[in-house]
């Protein structure tokens, strides 16, 4: 199992690449940022950078949407880093969330999604696609090569990915709600004529590594995560109502949700999460020591989860990014022996 950090792309981009770096000098594979551009840094900036004092890590975000980019612009971002770094990038994407809220805009429909992946991974791949009338190619871009995760949670959403995407991004670590999801995916996958062993899944969800005694105050800093999913939840809600195929295990806690504060989106101490009960932020993040870590993390590569990403939005970042690097990587790792 992969193991990436999520990062947001706070002020000053300095920290941000250095979280990059200390990622890479402990094992980690991918790094992805939030891309909310309103509010904070533009990230396939910051990605350069990161690329540039890195040598192996994969950046991405998690998760650009299709409304807030021109198609074709977001494809040659990426064939551009390709080109200048190696194919060390991966696009995750979704409708939208706070990128298209803040300015007061709405997620992009299902068929925009799929359209969007479709002209994206083409144009990145260095293949000609139809747009707008024509058929377009980046004529530079023969060499680049991307892959499109799709990150979603309604059924609808599952089959899309499924159906067209080279990865599935599942944000929360919750057992039950990874093993519904992932099974819809590899469904749709099969039903589509495709492999579904070859679409990698990737569950992103806070993990914090500290002592059993201090769970009560990992889960005030992790808490914010229930927030952020709930606004996906509350839309699976509204769209196919609360009796539906989507498990109760997702969409029960929302229930005491109200307004939301985008100006504290994805903040440990965010105000307007406190509808999130504690046995939700046990379920969706990996909190305690590196033995539960581990057995969290074995029981996702179970269900075949092939990354764990963590998001750092918490006082603990430094921490724990050690605790992965020195402890669960290396665990996580098989070992051969040097002399028989």
């Amino acid at each position: 199992m992969d193991i990436g950090v999520v990062l947001q792309t706070t002020p000053p981009a300095a920290r941000v690449i250095d979280l990059a770096k200390r990622a890479e000098t402990f094992g980690f594979s991918h790094v992805w940022t939030f891309d909310s551009h309103i509010l904070w840094e533009e990230p396939y900036v910051i990605y350069s950078q990161i690329l540039n004092e890195t040598r192996n890590i994969i950046v991405g975000p998690m998760v650009t949407n299709p409304a807030t980019r021109d198609w074709t612009v977001t494809a040659s971002t990426y064939a551009t880093l390709n080109e200048m770094y190696g194919n060390r990038t991966v696009c995750g994407i979704g409708r939208g969330d706070s990128a298209v809220r803040v300015t007061n805009g709405k997620p992009t429909t299902l068929a925009t999604m799929r359209d969007s992946i479709n002209v994206i991974r083409e144009l990145a791949c260095g293949r000609g696609v139809e747009y707008n009338g024509s058929t377009i190619t980046l004529p530079w871009a023969a060499k680049s090569e991307l892959e499109v995760w799709g990150a979603g949670y309604g059924p609808k959403a599952l089959k899309l990915i499924g159906e067209t995407c080279d990865g599935f991004i599942l944000q929360l670590a919750d057992l039950s709600i990874a093993e519904w999801t992932i099974n819809a995916v590899r469904t749709a996958a099969s039903d589509a004529g495709r492999d579904p062993d070859e679409i990698t899944i990737c569950v992103a969800a806070p993990a914090y590594v500290g002592p059993t005694e201090n769970m009560a105050y990992m889960r005030d800093q992790c808490r914010w995560f229930g927030g952020m999913v709930g606004n996906h939840v509350a839309d699976i809600v509204a769209r196919y109502g609360e009796s539906s195929a989507v498990p109760a295990a997702l969409t029960e806690y929302i229930k005491g949700r109200e307004e939301y504060d985008y100006n504290q989106h994805g903040q440990a101490g965010n105000t307007h999460t406190s509808f999130v009960p504690d046995e939700i932020v046990d379920r969706f993040c990996i909190l305690g020591p590196v033995e539960a870590q581990l057995e969290r993390l074995a029981a996702l590569q179970a269900l075949g989860v092939n990354q764990f990403a963590i998001y750092l939005q918490h006082d603990g970042k430094d921490h724990t990014l050690e605790q992965y690097g020195e402890h669960v990587i290396p665990a996580l790792g098989e070992q051969a022996l040097a002399r028989q």
